[in-house]
């Protein structure tokens, strides 16, 4: 069996806040004609305070109820966020090099994420990533999401992967960090900015840590193993 590498997507490759940031900006210019009653300023921090993990359709619909815009719809705002968002996704630093890196040593790389099937795959093409990776599940096209551990065992059988020789690596201490662990993986916790005191076999600030960090969980399991009867 192969020892793999799982990623999520949001949070852990694409530096979701920064993004939603360029293109809360960019939607402002693009519909200046009919948002400019309103200080960019003011719709800016207004749409990036209401943001929970992503522009949704309730983020939207409570933005129009609260501004009451007279010439678009909130069907109209989300669907320019379905269609151009994807020309505003921001990597975090050093994921290419890490993805090489990963690849060089010859390590399968898999990638889970929940969402909407199309829109998650043009942000992982915006990022110039799919190339890298030997599977990606998406959960509205796989009829699964994080953290039901079955996505995990599909993800794995594509890749020809153990549990008990791969790793995840996401943001969400349930949906990735848990979940994984709940279906044998390690799991490799990518810090954010608002949550603390996770519990993960691992925890990074860095893709660049990634893998050191690896190299570091291979060698505790390859000794565990060692000591086993």
């Amino acid at each position: 069996m192969n020892r793999a590498i799982l990623f999520d997507l949001d949070g852990t490759l694409l530096d979701r806040d920064e993004s939603v940031k360029k293109f809360i900006d960019s939607q402002y210019d693009r519909l200046s004609k009919v948002l400019g009653f309103i200080p960019k300023k003011q719709y800016i921090q207004r749409l990036f305070e209401l943001n929970n993990h992503g522009l949704r359709e309730e983020v939207y619909k409570q933005l129009v109820n609260e501004f009451k815009f007279p010439d678009i719809t909130w069907e109209e705002l989300f669907d320019d966020y379905v269609e151009n968002f994807k020309d505003h996704c921001t990597p975090f630093p050093n994921l290419m090099s890490m993805l090489e890196e990963l690849r060089n040593r010859k390590i399968a790389l898999g990638m889970i994420t929940n969402g909407r099937g199309q829109f998650q795959m043009d942000k992982i093409k915006a990022l110039g990533i799919e190339p890298y990776f030997d599977a990606i599940l998406i959960s509205e096209w796989e009829g699964l999401k994080k953290p039901d551990p079955e996505i995990f065992y599909r993800a794995l059988q594509k890749l020809a992967a153990s549990p008990d020789l791969s790793i995840f690596v996401g943001d969400h201490p349930e949906n990735d960090v848990k979940a994984a662990q709940n279906a044998g993986m390690k799991g490799v916790w990518k810090r954010d900015s608002v949550r603390d005191n996770i519990e993960a076999d691992a925890i990074i600030d860095d893709l660049a840590e990634l893998p050191s960090i690896i190299d570091e969980l291979i060698k505790n399991d390859t000794e565990l193993k060692l000591r086993q009867p």
